[in-house]
């Protein structure tokens, strides 16, 4: 690990990280490793923040072990809230009728599905699927009409469902949808739809602009398809060697595994021990 200093002089000024199968290991927890070279990151004037699917009541919990202070990148990129104080800095819901679109298509499909409204989880009904998500995300969850939470608003709707059929579901979504929706897979087994602005990567547009920096003064660190853009848009694109294939080959440099503490790896690379 390098020296504890600070060096106005890093060529990198915001790292923007994932939580899932990246920062975190696979019990949830962040490696004592990660959490040192965070803070040492931090110290070199570097800005740090998360950049998760997540909700931001999950994601700030996190944010609150890490000490940060930071505007983050929650729901996909559809809402970005300071991790103190709350405030709320950009929010793209996906029109009522395009969620309502996206609910009604889970009833012919037999999916699990499921939206959001101020922070909260709703499920149109309780089974296995919701029941894992919340103790997956560490939230609670409320049953209501979802159809009612899609007109109120909603950052993003999910179905969960088996590997194979989403991907052929997501094809029919798209279809439908077109370009009033992004449509995309957070894990083999999450399909989420978001408004077609909430995107990791133009959340992190609107932090570099308003950080007054560039994009090539941005390290990104993702592990599935939700990371792509951020990826791409970053200057320094970097993806866990647990990702998928077509994930790594978009790559500018794979790092460890999630397990292993890769994040750690790629911060000690490219900002500590410069």
């Amino acid at each position: 690990m390098a020296r504890e200093t600070t060096d106005i002089h890093t060529r990198y000024k915001l790292v923007a990280i994932d939580l899932d199968d990246t920062l975190l290991r696979q019990d949830l927890s962040i490696s004592e490793r990660n959490r040192e070279a965070i803070r040492l990151t931090i110290k070199r004037g570097v800005t740090v923040t998360i950049a998760t699917g997540r909700m931001y009541a999950s994601a700030s919990r996190f944010a609150r072990q890490l000490e940060l202070d930071v505007p983050l990148i929650t729901y996909q990129g559809a809402l970005i809230k300071t991790s103190l104080t709350g405030e709320v800095l950009y929010e793209k819901l996906l029109e009522p009728d395009v969620a309502l679109a996206a609910i009604d298509l889970a009833k012919t499909s037999g999916l699990h599905v499921q939206a959001y409204a101020d922070d909260a989880l709703y499920t149109q009904k309780e089974n296995k699927n919701v029941r894992d998500y919340a103790e997956l995300v560490g939230v609670s969850y409320r049953v209501a009409d979802l159809h009612e939470i899609a007109k109120r608003g909603t950052p993003k709707v999910l179905y969960s469902g088996d590997p194979d059929f989403l991907d052929r579901f997501a094809k029919e979504v798209q279809r439908i949808l077109g370009d009033r929706a992004n449509v995309f897979k957070s894990k083999p087994y999450f399909l989420e739809v978001t408004h077609p602005q909430a995107t990791k990567g133009q959340a992190l547009d609107f932090l570099v602009q308003r950080l007054g920096i560039n994009r090539e003064q941005v390290i990104a660190m993702g592990d599935s398809y939700n990371d792509l853009d951020m990826i791409e848009y970053a200057g320094l694109g970097i993806v866990m060697e647990n990702a998928p294939e077509p994930i790594r080959r978009s790559a500018d440099y794979i790092t460890g595994h999630h397990e292993q503490d890769g994040v750690a790896e790629a911060l000690d690379r490219f900002i500590l021990q410069v």
